[in-house]
C-alpha cells in the first residue's frame, strides 16, 4: 500500500510540473479504482517509478475510441513493464497486453463487447427479433489474436449473444461474408490489418455484413462509452449464450463464392500460361487465397518464408503491400523463376499489392490507383464484349471509387456508360451503397437474396436496381462482388490474376495493358504523402492542421491558383445519386492547372494524409507513345513539386 501511496505522491507532482495530462492523471484513477487485479496498479507503479511521463501520456491521455469501424491501438507498449512480460522470455510476446485506457488490451476488448452486445439486444428488441443475437468473431495471426478472440465469445455468451468463432486465424472479407451467410447480428474482426506488429484491433461489422455506419456506429459507441468498468455479473446460464466452433462448410461457401468473380475462363488456360508469386507476408492470405490459386488452375508458386502465421512478421519492415519492401522475397522469386507478377496480401487479406513484369523484362512495382483502373477497365471490357452488360442496361450497372482514388476510375465507367459513385475513404461507405442497391430489391427477392446464385443476383440487380461491378480505394483495397461488404485481398487476388492472364493471352504485359488504358482515355498519377505525429501531442497538432485549412485555405499552390475549395465538414455534398455525404474533416483544393489535393486524418494511424493528383487527357484520339512518356516525364516533375510545396507549408501552419 505505502509502494501505491507513494506513486499517487509522484503522480501529483508529475501532473503539478505538467509532466502528466490533466486527462492521463484522470484516466489511471478510474482504471486502478475499477481494476479486477493487482497487475494495473503494478505496471502504473513501474512507469512512475522510472519517471516514464510520456509512455503514461500516451497510454492514458485518452480511452481507445471508435475509428473506422471499431478499435485500434497498441497491444505491446513502447515500454514493456515486468509486469506486462510476466512469465515470458524478452524475445517473446509479453505475458499481458500493453495497459492503459489508451491501449488495445482485455478492458478496452471487454468494454467494447459489452457495449456492442447491449447494442445488438437492445436492436433485437426494436426490431421485434425473438431470437438471441448471433454474433461472428474472426481473428487474424497478431500477438494476443486468439486470446482477445476467446475473451470477446465469452462476453458475447455470458451476457446473452450466441458466439461463432473460426478454428485458427480467418480473413476480414471472410468474416463479412459469413455474417451474412450466417444472418448473424454482428460480427467482429480482430486485427490491426497491415499496422506494425505492436499494434491491435477489434472491427465491427453489423446485420449487413458491412462495418458500423451511423446510426449503429453513434449507437454501439453510447454503449461502449456507458460500461464504466470490465467487470460484469454474468447472465443465469439458462439466460446465457453458446459459444460455437464454425466448421470448414463456411469457408466452403466463401471460396465457391470467390470462384464466380472469373468473368473469362478462356483467357486462363491456352500456350500463354502466367506464372504467379503469391506472398501471404505471413497472413491469413494462406487459408483463402492459396487454396483458391489451385481451384482455379493457376501456375503459382508461394514464397516459402513468407507463407507461415507469423505475428512478429518477420521477414519484412512492415506487413503492408503498398510497400515495395515488403514484396522484395517475392520480386527475388519471380526473378528466380522468370514469373510474370508477385501478388502479396496484408495480414488480414483485405488488401493486395502487386509487382509486374514489364515489357523490358523487369519487376516493377504498380500503385493501388493503377491497380484498381486496371481491374476496373477490364472487368467492364469484359462484361460488354461478353453481353453481360449493353447499352440498355449498362445505367443499371456501378463503380465505386473513394474521393481520394484516381479519377481515372471515373472516366473509365463514364466512356462504357456506367455511372461512378464517390465515397469518402472506408469500405463501410461503399457497404452502405450495397446495402441501399439491395433493399431497392423487391421484397420476395430480397428475403432470398443471400440463397441466390451470383448469376441470380445479378440478374436481379440489372433488372430491378443496381449492379456492383467493382469498387476500389487507392489504399490498395477492392471488391468485385457483394458477397462480401468490405475490401477483399483474396478476391483482389483472383481478379487480378485473370487480368493479368487476358494480357499475356494477347502477348501483352500488365504496364503494356495499363498503358493502352492510359493512352485512350488520359494519363493519371497520383501522390500520397503523410506526416506522423504520434502520441497525445500529435493527436493536438493533427486536429489543429486540419482546422488550420478549412480556416485559411491556400490561394495557391506551387505557383497554380487555387480555384475550388471543397470542406467535407463546412459544406453539404450530395453524390450522383443525391446521397447526402457524411461530414468529415477532409478538404480537396481544385488547381487551374486541373491538379487537385486532398487532405484528411487517417483514421486508424497517427497521421495526416495528403493526395495530390495530376492528369492530361488527349485532346483528339489517343497519345502516342512518345507523347506518353514525355507526359509522365512532365507529371512526375509537377507531383514533386507540389509535395514539396505541401509539406513545407503543413510545417509552417504546424509550428504556427
Amino acid at each position: 500500500m505505502a509502494a501505491h501511496d507513494d506513486t499517487a505522491a509522484k503522480i501529483d507532482k508529475a501532473s503539478a510540473d505538467n509532466q502528466l495530462l490533466e486527462s492521463t492523471v484522470k484516466n489511471i484513477r478510474d482504471l486502478l479504482t475499477g481494476a479486477p487485479n493487482d497487475l494495473y496498479a503494478r505496471v502504473v507503479d513501474e512507469l512512475v517509478d522510472r519517471g516514464a511521463w510520456d509512455e503514461l501520456n500516451d497510454r492514458f491521455y485518452k480511452t481507445l475510441e471508435f475509428g473506422t469501424g471499431g478499435l485500434r491501438g497498441r497491444t505491446i507498449g513502447k515500454i514493456v513493464t515486468k509486469a506486462e512480460r510476466g512469465n515470458s522470455g524478452a524475445d517473446e510476446c509479453p505475458q499481458f497486453p500493453c495497459v492503459g485506457t489508451n491501449a488495445m488490451n482485455f478492458a478496452n476488448v471487454n468494454r467494447a463487447t459489452q457495449g456492442l452486445v447491449a447494442y445488438a439486444k437492445e436492436w433485437h428488441t426494436q426490431n421485434k427479433i425473438a431470437a438471441r443475437p448471433k454474433i461472428v468473431i474472426a481473428h487474424d495471426t497478431r500477438f494476443f489474436s486468439d486470446e482477445f478472440t476467446g475473451l470477446t465469445a465469452k462476453v458475447a455468451a455470458e451476457n446473452g449473444c450466441d458466439a461463432y468463432i473460426f478454428d485458427g486465424p480467418r480473413s476480414t472479407p471472410e468474416l463479412s461474408f459469413a455474417v451474412r451467410h450466417l444472418n448473424a447480428t454482428a460480427g467482429i474482426v480482430i486485427t490491426a490489418s497491415h499496422n506494425p506488429p505492436h499494434d491491435n484491433g477489434y472491427k465491427v461489422y453489423f446485420a449487413d455484413g458491412a462495418q458500423v455506419i451511423e446510426p449503429h456506429e453513434s449507437g454501439i459507441i453510447a454503449k461502449v462509452k456507458a460500461i464504466k468498468r470490465e467487470s460484469y455479473e454474468p447472465l443465469p446460464k439458462d439466460r446465457q449464450g453458446s459459444v460455437k466452433t464454425l466448421g470448414k462448410d463456411v469457408d466452403e461457401a466463401y471460396m465457391k463464392r470467390l470462384e464466380t468473380l472469373i468473368i473469362d475462363p478462356g483467357v486462363l488456360s491456352g500456350p500463354k500460361t502466367l506464372r504467379i508469386v503469391f506472398t501471404p507476408l505471413h497472413g491469413t492470405g494462406a487459408v483463402t487465397l492459396e487454396p483458391m490459386l489451385k481451384r482455379l488452375g493457376f501456375d503459382f508458386e508461394i514464397v516459402p518464408e513468407q507463407e507461415k502465421f507469423d505475428p512478429r512478421f518477420g521477414t519484412v519492415k512492415s506487413p503492408n503491400p503498398e510497400n515495395a519492401e515488403a514484396l522484395t522475397l517475392g520480386i527475388e522469386l519471380a526473378k528466380k523463376t522468370n514469373a510474370d507478377v508477385v501478388i502479396a496480401t496484408d495480414p488480414d487479406s483485405d488488401r493486395l499489392g502487386v509487382a509486374v513484369r514489364s515489357a523490358t523484362g523487369e519487376m516493377k512495382l504498380i500503385s493501388g490507383n493503377q491497380i484498381g483502373s486496371l481491374l476496373a477497365y477490364y472487368r467492364l471490357k469484359k462484361f460488354f464484349d461478353l453481353g453481360i452488360l449493353n447499352r440498355e442496361n449498362a445505367l443499371r450497372a456501378v463503380v465505386i471509387k473513394t474521393f481520394v482514388t484516381t479519377d481515372l476510375q471515373r472516366v473509365i465507367p463514364e466512356h462504357f456508360g456506367v455511372r461512378c459513385v464517390e465515397t469518402l475513404t472506408g469500405f463501410k461507405y461503399f457497404g452502405a451503397k450495397l446495402d441501399k442497391y439491395e433493399r431497392a430489391l423487391p421484397p420476395e427477392i430480397r428475403k432470398q437474396y443471400r440463397q441466390l446464385s451470383e448469376e441470380e443476383t445479378r440478374a436481379a440487380r440489372l433488372k430491378y436496381s443496381s449492379f456492383y461491378v467493382f469498387g476500389s480505394e487507392e489504399s490498395y483495397g477492392y471488391s468485385g462482388a457483394d458477397f462480401v461488404r468490405d475490401k477483399d485481398g483474396n478476391a483482389a487476388g483472383i481478379m487480378f490474376c485473370e487480368m493479368a492472364a487476358y494480357a499475356k493471352s494477347r502477348g501483352r504485359t500488365v504496364d503494356q495493358l495499363l498503358d493502352e488504358a492510359f493512352a485512350g482515355f488520359g494519363y493519371f498519377e497520383e501522390k500520397n504523402g503523410s506526416l506522423y505525429f504520434e502520441g497525445a501531442e500529435g493527436a493536438d497538432k493533427i486536429a489543429r492542421l486540419l482546422e488550420s485549412y478549412a480556416r485559411k485555405p491556400p490561394g495557391e499552390i506551387a505557383g497554380s491558383k487555387v480555384v475550388g475549395v471543397t470542406d467535407f465538414e463546412k459544406q453539404t455534398i450530395r453524390d450522383v445519386e443525391g446521397d447526402v455525404i457524411p461530414k468529415q474533416k477532409m478538404s480537396i483544393f481544385q488547381l487551374e492547372d486541373k491538379t487537385r489535393i486532398a487532405v484528411r486524418g487517417s483514421g486508424t494511424e497517427p497521421k495526416i494524409k495528403y493526395y495530390i493528383f495530376a492528369q492530361r487527357r488527349p485532346e483528339k484520339g489517343k497519345f502516342a507513345v512518345e507523347q506518353l512518356s514525355q507526359i509522365k516525364s512532365d507529371i512526375g516533375r509537377r507531383l514533386d513539386e507540389v509535395w514539396n510545396w505541401v509539406e513545407k507549408d503543413a510545417r509552417t501552419r504546424v509550428a504556427q
